[in-house]
């Protein structure tokens, strides 16, 4: 199946919609154990589940124009850090409205907003990431490979 996949991922580079339709059933199982373990790392009662993130993950994907895909790990690899950013993208969308961003104004005594420390989390990994990324992009690569796979690891 491995090899299945790259041939489909080198057709649909080749303008084949017959194989993007052949290769998503192929990946979808993948897509969901990458989405899980992200979401693993998230509040419980954060507002994306995996099947959102797989559909928005998918979205991004299939919109990739100027991607060469070499391999189903490079597909793997861009597929989990699309993951990463559309969660990333969202606590900062989540960090701008508790500072205020399109909120009105209420008194204290009206309502208590208690900090998601996830999504804080997750901004502060980003922010790591990126920075390793700007001296060792490799080291990022495999830093980034390693905390999406880090919920499958015995505990």
């Amino acid at each position: 199946m491995p090899s299945e996949i790259t041939d489909l991922l080198i057709e649909w580079n080749n303008g084949s919609t017959r194989a993007l339709d052949r290769l998503m059933p192929l990946v979808e199982r993948e897509l969901r154990r990458i989405a899980a373990n992200y979401m693993r790392h998230e509040s419980p009662d954060h507002l994306l589940q995996t099947t959102a993130l797989v559909n928005e993950a998918y979205l991004k994907l299939i919109d990739q124009r100027s991607v060469r895909w070499q391999n189903r790990a490079h597909f793997f690899a861009l597929a989990s850090k699309i993951m990463r950013r559309v969660l990333l993208d969202y606590a900062r969308k989540q960090k701008r409205a508790k500072r205020g961003g399109d909120a009105i104004s209420i008194e204290l005594e009206e309502a208590v907003v208690v900090p998601s420390q996830k999504s804080v989390e997750l901004i502060a990994l980003d922010e790591a990431l990126t920075e390793l990324a700007s001296f060792d992009p490799r080291k990022s690569q495999i830093v980034e490979m390693r905390f999406s796979a880090a919920s499958e690891l015995p505990k």
